[in-house]
């Protein structure tokens, strides 16, 4: 392939200001925030920053025509590698395609272009009384069009679920520039269940089926309240013990966070003043709903934790929930500084276990900590069994990275034996393309030949989930 030859056609068939192709620019687009893309950058032929749906189209036939390679980005806050041209090719950038179409405050629905930041989003929604509920911890990055290629969901999954449950219907540029509308091409609806549910099939796909270029997304009321509340545990196995009591309970909380005491020990050693005490297990409770509902699911929250945990505080003063949620909304940052010389990497960081097996897998992490000889920061979403694990290495020490390496692998492995997953949110990209066949057997054959049927020359981002 002559790539000059591809640079000069994008620039005639788009123009200049919707074209990048020095180095320079590039680069950027070699990576994401993946230990992979880090360590093994890979620029695009050329980045094309499109500002409609025909612009898609024009880039997709082209593609599609002369077999390159086309691999959708939003942000590049992702952490699999998903968003990056591993195989050569065009990056194409959606970040700049952010338009809110239209705010359907009757029917309780937003129609989005791909590249709108998720908390812009909400921002604009908070002036209808409304909200899109899936909350990634990248909120003030992510773009929703990357929300809906990896199905992400976060912090209050718990409660409002992933953001599958929300997308109610998709414009998508197929790979030889045709267009479809998923969900109806006319539908305003909340419940439709006419014909094969193309929508949830493009949902989580990773860019390995179509170009996303429109969102009609579900959304919700404001709440007009919220609380929290935080219990100390001496002992591991009480923290998942009590979130199984609270849910016994009736309490469905909006969100459930556990830092260990790897966790604790590195946001007290980032941030003193926060001042976590020391424990085995912290868990933070959030409720949101009217006045009098929060108050009430506080108050059994609050003994139901008293059943087990060292210490309970339960707070409604917008001041004192801020502080104690602190100290988990630092624990990412807080995470590469337990060593001089260390940095975070993003290589196995998000498995998902069964609630049950959530302190079974904390000590096994622990122990494959010690084996490997790496050292690693717990925490995570407690509340659906979403375990993050944060290795922190010096990545300039060849030996280092391979231990890094090996541990994650064995995380992987960890959680499939465990009845989970290698990922609950974050998605599988290049990252745990290794572990299709053995999470999902048989299956990955006919996920592969869904691929096929829409994108029979394999140019829609290859190399990614399987």
């Amino acid at each position: 392939m002559d790539v000059q030859a591809v640079k000069n056609h994008l620039l005639s068939l788009l123009g200049k200001e919707k074209v990048l192709t020095e180095k320079l620019d590039l680069m950027y687009y070699s990576y994401d925030s993946s230990f992979l893309t880090k360590m093994n950058p890979e620029s695009p032929w050329a980045v094309v920053l499109p500002e409609s749906t025909a612009d898609v189209q024009q880039l997709m036939k082209y593609a599609y025509e002369h077999h390159i390679n086309v691999v959708p980005r939003g942000a590049g806050t992702g952490e699999t590698g998903g968003s990056v041209a591993l195989n050569g090719g065009i990056v194409l950038d959606l970040s700049n395609f952010n338009e809110i179409v239209e705010i359907d405050q009757k029917n309780m629905q937003v129609i989005v272009r791909p590249g709108i930041v998720h908390a812009e989003l909400n921002k604009e929604l908070a002036k209808f009384n409304l909200f899109f509920p899936p909350d990634p911890g990248s909120s003030q990055m992510c773009t929703v069009g990357g929300m809906v290629a990896n199905n992400a969901s976060g912090l209050r999954a718990v409660k409002y679920g992933c953001t599958e449950q929300y997308v109610l219907g998709l414009e998508v540029v197929l790979p030889n520039g045709e267009i479809i509308y998923t969900g109806g091409i006319k539908a305003r609806t909340i419940k439709n269940v006419s014909g094969l549910n193309l929508t949830k099939l493009m949902v989580g796909s990773e860019g390995v089926l179509g170009v996303i270029t429109q969102i009609r997304l579900r959304c919700w009321p404001k709440p007009k309240a919220r609380g929290i509340a935080m219990a100390v545990f001496d002992q591991l196995d009480d923290a998942p013990a009590t979130v199984l009591e609270v849910y016994q309970a009736g309490i469905m909380p909006s969100g459930i966070e556990i830092l260990d005491s790897s966790a604790i020990k590195a946001v007290n050693q980032y941030k003193p003043e926060i001042a976590l005490p020391d424990a085995e297990a912290i868990l933070l409770f959030e409720v949101d709903g009217n006045p009098p509902s929060v108050e009430y699911e506080g108050n059994v929250i609050k003994e139901v934790c008293g059943r087990r945990a060292r210490n309970v505080e339960w707070a409604v003063d917008p001041e004192r929930m801020s502080q104690l949620w602190e100290g988990r909304s630092v624990t990412a940052t807080a995470a590469a500084r337990i060593r001089p010389d260390g940095t975070r990497v993003f290589a196995g960081e998000d498995i998902s276990v069964p609630l049950a097996k959530v302190a079974d897998t904390l000590r096994a992490i622990r122990k494959l900590s010690e084996k490997h000889g790496v050292q690693v920061v717990n925490y995570g979403h407690i509340g659906d069994g979403n375990v993050h694990t944060a290795p922190v290495i010096n990545p300039e020490i060849p030996e280092e990275v391979e231990r890094a390496n090996r541990l994650v692998h064995d995380i992987h492995l960890l959680a499939i034996e465990l009845n989970g997953s290698t990922t609950g949110e974050h998605g599988v990209g290049a990252v745990r393309r290794q572990y299709a066949e053995i999470e999902h057997g048989n299956a990955v054959d006919y996920m592969k030949k869904v691929k096929q049927a829409f994108d029979d020359k394999g140019i829609m981002n290859p190399g990614k989930l399987f």
